[in-house]
């Protein structure tokens, strides 16, 4: 599975943005998806993710009640809707897919960089205040 992020911009505090996470190869439907993020002289932290299903989805205490997370399996894509933004969400974001069909997924699980087997490129989001 290939993954490309896309969406990041340049948004002032309180506004929106979407990011997508397009998928290519097979059986993109078989993995859950993950959304984090990193700022400069940070380390990756975990921000959302859904499950193979669709019907799990984790989001970070930080971005609760800004944040959600959906996917779309015609379109092989999962995205990341962000509203309300703040200064402090500027950072490169990333998904990864973890292969997992038919499995229950935890969040502790989820929130592990290790638990994924591929990783887009990250799409830069500024937030200015």
């Amino acid at each position: 599975v290939q993954l490309q992020a896309s969406g990041g911009g340049l948004v002032q505090a309180g506004g929106s943005l979407r990011l997508s996470c397009a998928a290519s190869g097979r059986a993109f439907s078989n993995y859950a998806v993950g959304w984090f993020r990193q700022a400069p002289g940070k380390e990756r932290e975990f921000v959302a993710a859904i499950s193979w299903s669709g019907d799990i989805t984790y989001v970070s205490d930080s971005v609760k009640g800004r944040f959600t997370i959906s996917r779309d399996y015609s379109e092989n894509m999962a995205y990341l809707q962000m509203s309300s933004l703040k200064p402090e969400d500027t950072a490169a974001y990333y998904c990864g897919a973890k292969w997992a069909p038919g499995r229950a997924i935890s969040r502790h699980d989820m929130a592990r960089i290790s638990a994924y087997h591929y990783w887009g490129q990250g799409t830069q989001v500024t937030v200015s205040s």
